[in-house]
């Protein structure tokens, strides 16, 4: 498009984002070059959703093993091999780097193996490569982050290094509250190790509905996960092979690991944005527009990096929007409104639209429509697991707000109600659809009788 710059543009970051704005940019018709220093995939594909639900599926067998006896299967001795679902998952991974590498490829996007470093508005800098781009997109995705000022927490890892364990921990201590604190807990405790997570207020996952919260707080001690809320890591000691964390009320726990899942920060330093003048905020997120514009006018980002709502989802949204609006004449925003999320704990939860907290200070009035109850599945296993469903509407227009559930496939369920909420759904839609029976999904259009207004 453009013969003044090597390229129409270039993107630092073969993430979720980068890739799906590269490769869509090329089929417009641009001239597209990616850099990437460590892998192609981000740290979805890479050290995030991916191997992590795999690792989920994995601690769920334990439970479905159990599970079968009540229903006239008899399970013999079972043995759990940490270096086998390490090794799959590696292959997994390594395939998933491939076929994100050929997606570029195959859309005529260039490929730079390195890390790229921004030198003035139009240029980038690579392994000595000086490189002219007429935009330059920044899509660096985000690392993991831990507090500084704990002593011994040298001693800690991350989520990052979780998925490369050289051997499975038998005791470990999670700490944090958000979605990786919350299913690396159930994943450890699931896969067999006495398992304690600690987290600074109460309940964990904020921003969650609190009756989610609440409700997967008592499951996950049921499942055998000693929870410690409004408590925090005073210090880590090593002794030998084993940690011993003492925690603020002045209890000890011994542990072989101790992970920190306390948040993830934007990975933009060092790498010349503010020496070019883009802003970022105090934690490093890039500042950007509607349009994923920074305050360079030829600088773009997105993703992560930006720490607006960091989901793999959303980032492929917004690298398609901006490939549509550069280089198609199309000019796309992503609408962020009810967008649907899970959480891969043991239960699962899964929510789109309002919380019943955001809602009431959002409406003057809110019905509340919730059951509890356990699964058809559970009355021949013999587990007392709980499943949790609940509507928020607003009454005046009878338009459903929010839709939260925890329980098994919760991800799957509310993925279809997502799109109802998109289109705008009202209690009475929900009312007049049959449900598929028995199925805990049709619980969401049985549901009468509102428990709070």
């Amino acid at each position: 498009m453009s013969s003044k710059y090597d390229y129409d543009l270039f993107t630092i970051g073969a993430g979720s984002g980068g890739v799906r704005a590269s490769r869509m940019a090329a089929r417009y018709g641009a001239k597209v070059a990616v850099a990437e220093e460590r892998y192609y995939g981000g740290t979805c594909v890479n050290v995030g959703c991916v191997p992590k639900k795999l690792f989920s599926y994995a601690s769920h067998f334990h439970e479905e093993f159990r599970d079968a006896a009540g229903f006239g299967w008899t399970v013999g001795d079972s043995t759990f091999d940490w270096g086998t679902l390490i090794a799959n998952k590696n292959n997994e991974i390594e395939r998933l780097n491939g076929i994100y590498e050929r997606m570029l490829g195959n859309a005529g996007v260039e490929i730079i193996d390195g890390r790229a470093t921004i030198v003035d508005p139009h240029t980038v800098s690579i392994q000595g490569r000086t490189i002219s781009a007429e935009r330059i997109l920044v899509a660096t995705g985000g690392w993991p982050w831990m507090p500084d000022n704990i002593p011994g927490i040298e001693h800690a890892i991350s989520s990052n290094e979780a998925f490369y364990l050289e051997k499975f921990p038998e005791r470990v201590l999670v700490a944090g509250g958000g979605y990786i604190a919350v299913e690396f807990a159930g994943i450890f405790n699931g896969l067999g190790a006495q398992t304690t997570q600690v987290y600074r207020s109460t309940p964990f996952l904020r921003g969650f509905d609190h009756d989610l919260r609440e409700g997967l707080a008592e499951e996950m001690r049921k499942k055998g996960v000693d929870l410690h809320f409004n408590t925090r890591v005073h210090d880590i000691e090593k002794r030998g092979e084993e940690y011993h964390v003492t925690i603020n009320d002045g209890a000890q726990v011994t542990v072989d690991t101790v992970m920190f899942a306390t948040g993830r920060r934007p990975m933009s330093a060092n790498m010349g944005l503010e020496e070019v003048g883009v802003k970022l905020d105090p934690i490093g997120s890039v500042v950007v527009d509607d349009n994923f514009q920074t305050s360079v006018s030829s600088i773009y980002a997105l993703g992560d990096v930006t720490n607006r709502l960091n989901l793999t989802p959303v980032a492929l949204a917004e690298g398609m929007a901006l490939a549509k609006s550069l280089f198609n004449d199309e000019p796309t925003q992503p609408d962020y409104t009810n967008v649907a999320t899970a959480v891969f704990s043991q239960p699962n939860l899964a929510t789109v639209g309002l919380t019943e907290e955001h809602a009431r200070v959002v409406y003057d009035e809110v019905d509340i429509y919730r059951e509890t109850f356990r699964a058809l599945k559970h009355t021949l296993s013999g587990s007392s697991e709980q499943t949790l469903m609940k509507l928020v509407v607003e009454p005046t227009t009878d338009r459903v707000l929010g839709v939260h559930m925890m329980g098994p496939d919760a991800g799957e369920v509310i993925q279809g109600f997502a799109v109802a909420l998109k289109a705008g759904a009202t209690k009475a839609v929900f009312d007049s659809t049959v449900g598929i029976h028995p199925t805990a999904a049709e619980e969401f259009v049985t549901m009468r009788e509102k428990v709070q207004s």
